[in-house]
């Protein structure tokens, strides 16, 4: 199986309506409630594909019992563990446009003891686990580097493993050198200081290399994934633009860069594979969905292409900082 560890999970409630007229009245065509988190929208997504997924992280309260009514109803592995607090929810607003807005709740605060339990979880768990992947934000009262000990358990059993947070969290998981590394854009420039996406995979590659790890695969939204990997770097995009709910894209194209980690494919083909199923997530309604039509033709046009690292830090930058995110060079489809 291939266990995934949300520490900040929660009840996602999608509002689906025409047009939102902020400061107003709105009527909402549709509403839907599932689990939610970004691990598990992984194990989701892992599970459509015929993978077989668990889902870790702490839950509580009658919203941690709704998530947990939601995982089994899902067919996906319960492992969380109790905790006192109230599991939080997450509320996203997608417009007829494909606009999505999202609020989303601190969480609980996890006490030393309840977090024990999650880690005491995933030591067990770890020696039947094909891949690990590590997502999202960490909720109140746990220390910045709770994924980093996660991440050395990994390492430890042989365990391959992904990294997927932000700020403190991911900057203190690098040091223990996760096999991947998924940050967006954002959570690039937020982790590294860096003033432009291709410098930002630089800084956090150069820190994974330091400490035994991987690849670094930035998400960049509309523009595809820009991966630093052992084999070089590679933009991956699709030529057009997918309209829906973005929100769980980046959940999906974790799902493609684990199943391909285990099959072995080449760097070119994961991130082809990366991209489709982001698009196939944002073509479905709601995070955690993929549409399997949508996956098929995006699969057949997703251009991959080879691109050069970026100068050192002491080298001048582009005055164009999208200079090394545009097509590449030896640009082809990876079908």
């Amino acid at each position: 199986m291939i266990l995934t560890v949300t520490p900040n999970p929660a009840l996602d409630v999608t509002y689906h309506l025409g047009e939102v007229v902020w400061g107003g009245g709105n009527r909402v065509a549709r509403v839907a409630a599932r689990a939610g988190g970004k691990g598990v929208n992984v194990a989701r997504v892992l599970a459509a594909l015929g993978m077989p997924a668990t889902v870790l992280g702490p839950l509580g309260g009658r919203t941690g019992d709704a998530v947990r009514e939601g995982l089994a109803a899902a067919g996906l592995q319960d492992a969380t563990t109790h905790v006192a607090g109230e599991t939080r929810r997450t509320t996203t607003v997608v417009d007829a446009a494909g606009e999505a807005t999202a609020f989303n709740e601190a969480g609980p605060r996890i006490s030393a003891e309840e977090w024990t339990q999650v880690v005491d979880a995933y030591r067990e768990l770890l020696p039947g686990a094909r891949a690990v992947a590590l997502c999202g934000s960490l909720p109140q009262g746990l220390p910045d580097d709770a994924y980093t000990d996660l991440v050395a358990a990994a390492r430890d059993a042989g365990v391959p493993v992904l990294l997927d947070s932000s700020g403190p969290a991911l900057r203190a998981g690098l040091a223990a050198g996760p096999d991947i590394v998924k940050p967006n854009a954002d959570e690039l420039l937020e982790a590294t200081g860096e003033s432009d996406p291709p410098r930002a995979v630089a800084s956090i590659a150069d820190r994974l290399r330091a400490a035994g790890g991987g690849a670094v695969v930035a998400s960049l939204g509309p523009r595809g994934l820009l991966a630093a990997t052992g084999s070089g770097w590679w933009r991956a995009r699709l030529p057009y633009a997918i309209t829906g709910n973005p929100t769980g894209a980046g959940d999906a194209g974790v799902a493609a860069l684990i199943a391909g980690l285990l099959g072995g494919r080449p760097w070119p083909d994961r991130l082809a594979e990366a991209v489709a199923w982001s698009a196939s997530a944002v073509a479905a309604p709601e995070a955690g969905d993929i549409d399997r039509t949508t996956y098929v033709t995006a699969r057949a046009h997703v251009i991959v292409g080879a691109v050069e690292p970026p100068p050192p830090p002491s080298a001048p930058s582009s005055s164009d900082p999208n200079a090394l995110i545009g097509d590449g060079r030896a640009t082809h489809r990876h079908r």
